[in-house]
């Protein structure tokens, strides 16, 4: 089996200075906080949230996120985010819908230096904080009864502490409010009295498989305090924690269905990682490896997801993968990549981001869907081939449908994003290490602010632009990622090729740099394809899966039948051009000849719909004409068949395939017939 490859090789290009010595940093100062011994140095630093800003179409993302359902679904949603909250001191919801949505708004506020949205934090962090008991308990604290209607009738489950831990974490990087750090450690001295006799599974098994997020902010506390205690309730939060390390390495659980929850996959697969800055023993990066080389081979689709609706379901392209689990596992590969260095877990994030994210969630940022399928043909409500049904309501989007946890956890994706864009490294140097237009600020050298632009397209463009802005000369280091999918890329200092990298490599660039200064990225895409289940291919170029472009008719549904649970309205959409292509078999020396990579509009603000694509795919595809719908989606996707005797020849026709993001209605697993 072949494994992802976890530490790139990293080509250090030592810049001469003017004089033509080489210059080496050699200063002592500490310019963000690192991992504390006994905990492993990692390779990258997170950087103060805020000190990365968005720019281009990912501004425009975060402002639609703000416009939308993430600025106000107080309002959208008030009988569960409104005033009666149990993590605002009411007799509402006091379980996890409260802290998911804060774990994007947070981030989301901050970013974007947003009064109004921080303005809206504020008194769910002021709760929060003045919750604390004397025994260091914090949060709601209230049991109702059954008939009071709340999701959770035992307010002091650990899962959802876990939840805000993480909220407040984001909320100290972004003001250092030191009260934040005495709740925490109150609250982690109340853990280790409490977990021996109420383990993390004692009220609900969620805590048990999401054991990693605790275990996280355990070790960020210890990094600014260095109390000796912490140390010690890490190891009983591991050991506490479903053990991922042995499932992984000695178990066929990620090839077997219904094994596990997908969403508790995609968070619990970091806590090997996260355990390993504590424990440095090569099992726990080999487990998280294995991890992901079973799922591209057992539940993987052409969306960088893996069939989980809810529990892990394969890979058949019609199988759903919950939103939830989306920006969960995104989260998990950004910790990874914090951690580990690994180019390969970056490489998944973008793929996850720009083509599951960026579809699942459509422009307005108020509807979304619970379930997405790789191959999506009809967005209607009625049962299909899923681990779980709400009432047929799981792909249609809607505020409600499906499964409100996801109404409430979807926030966190992009502004998470964003912060991930760059880091902070421990020779006081930068990371660009996921692309799209931002600019951060951030210390380098002996505490030195510099200002680096990152203009680009991507990633739909090719070239990314650095632009460096700081007050004197200055020495550090810089760090670009060259993606796996990329044969060669070149960089180039103020017009002057530096060097040319293959991909799947880290290129640091140590050199004294001056205000004006600019780094060009080129990452040449070629067409490429990939194979999956029943041998069926997607097409792709650089982190973009290209799908069938379908036409769509858009219904909005007024919901009579359960407004409370499903919203009062959702909508279907249904396809109006023909969905049952196969791709003509093609040597993969002629990819280039047979599909033509054309500019179909200007880059708009927002590029993620079907008539905005900057860039579509022409090529020519055969009509199957026995596959057909099935419970209202695609039919079993019909096996690769070069050979076909006896079987009426259907004619060649031109389609267009567009980027996965731009779609709702979607193939992109085709089958492939001869010639």
């Amino acid at each position: 089996m072949k494994f992802f490859k976890l530490f790139p090789v990293i080509l250090i290009l030592t810049v001469l200075s003017d004089n033509g010595m080489a210059q080496v940093n050699t200063a002592n100062t500490i310019n963000y906080v690192q991992n504390r011994a006994p905990l492993r140095t990692n390779p990258y630093i997170e950087l103060p949230l805020g000190a990365i800003k968005p720019g281009g179409w990912l501004r425009e993302m975060l402002i639609r996120q703000k416009n939308g359902a993430t600025g106000n679904l107080d309002k959208l949603y008030p009988l569960v985010m409104g005033e009666r909250n149990g993590w605002l001191g009411g007799d509402g919801d006091q379980w996890e819908r409260g802290p998911y949505w804060l774990d994007g708004l947070v981030p989301l506020a901050y970013i974007l230096h947003d009064k109004e949205l921080i303005a809206k934090v504020k008194p769910w962090i002021e709760w929060t904080l003045n919750s604390q008991q004397p025994d260091g308990y914090f949060g709601p604290a209230k049991d109702y009864p059954p008939e009071a209607g709340i999701q959770r009738d035992n307010s002091h489950d650990w899962w959802p502490k876990m939840v805000m831990l993480k909220v407040l974490k984001q909320y100290y990087s972004a003001t250092g409010d030191k009260r934040v750090i005495k709740l925490f450690t109150n609250y982690f001295k109340y853990q280790l009295k409490e977990l021996p006799a109420h383990p993390l599974d004692h009220w609900s098994f969620w805590a048990r498989y999401r054991g990693g997020d605790n275990l996280m902010v355990v070790y960020w506390l210890y990094n600014i305090t260095g109390d000796k205690f912490l140390l010690d309730l890490a190891d009983l939060i591991h050991q506490q924690t479903f053990n991922y390390t042995n499932a992984f390495l000695n178990t066929d659980m990620l090839a077997k269905m219904g094994s596990i929850h997908g969403v508790n996959l995609a968070q619990g697969i970091k806590e090997p990682a996260i355990y390993y800055q504590q424990h440095p023993d090569k099992k726990y990066t080999d487990a998280i490896e294995k991890a992901y080389a079973d799922l591209r081979q057992y539940d993987e689709t052409a969306n960088g997801m893996y069939g989980g609706d809810e529990a892990l379901h394969g890979n058949n392209p019609t199988q759903g993968s919950e939103l939830c689990s989306a920006v969960e596992l995104m989260y998990s590969l950004e910790k990874t990549l914090e951690i580990t260095g690994g180019v390969s877990y970056a490489d998944h994030l973008e793929k996850i981001a720009f083509n599951t994210l960026t579809s699942q969630i459509d422009e307005t940022f108020n509807n979304r869907q619970y379930f997405q399928q790789a191959n999506q043909v009809m967005l209607t409500r009625h049962g299909r081939n899923f681990d779980v049904n709400h009432s047929g309501t799981d792909v249609c989007y809607g505020l409600l449908t499906g499964y409100a946890c996801c109404t409430s956890n979807m926030h966190q994706g992009w502004p998470k994003f964003t912060q991930n864009l760059w880091y902070a490294t421990p020779d006081k140097g930068l990371a660009s290490l996921v692309y799209s237009p931002s600019t951060v600020t951030a210390l380098v050298a002996d505490k030195q602010s510099v200002t680096i632009k990152e203009e680009t397209n991507y990633p739909f463009s090719e070239t990314i632009k650095f632009t460096l802005s700081t007050p004197k000369k200055i020495i550090f280091p810089l760090e670009l990622r060259v993606p796996a999918w990329c044969t060669k890329a070149t960089v180039k200092i103020n017009g002057k090729t530096l060097e040319q990298s293959e991909g799947n490599n880290i290129v640091k660039i140590d050199r004294e740099w001056t205000s004006g200064d600019v780094v060009e990225l080129e990452l040449p895409m070629h067409v490429f394809k990939n194979t999956w289940y029943e041998n069926s291919v997607s097409v792709e170029r650089g982190p973009i899966t290209y799908a069938l472009k379908i036409g769509e008719n858009i219904k909005k549904v007024d919901n009579e039948k359960d407004p409370l649970i499903y919203g009062k309205t959702y909508y279907e959409v249904t396809p109006t051009t023909p969905w049952n292509y196969g791709l003509i078999d093609i040597r993969n020396d002629k990819l280039n000849e047979e599909y033509k990579v054309e500019k179909a509009s200007a880059m708009s603000a927002y590029p993620w719909t079907l008539n905005s694509a900057p860039l579509i795919i022409k090529t020519k595809a055969r009509r199957i004409p026995t596959w057909t719908l099935y419970n209202d989606m695609a039919g079993p996707i019909p096996y690769s068949i070069i050979y076909n005797e006896g079987i009426p020849k259907q004619p060649d026709e031109d389609i267009i395939l567009i980027p996965y993001g731009c779609t709702q209605l979607r193939i992109s697993q085709f089958p492939v017939v001869g010639r």
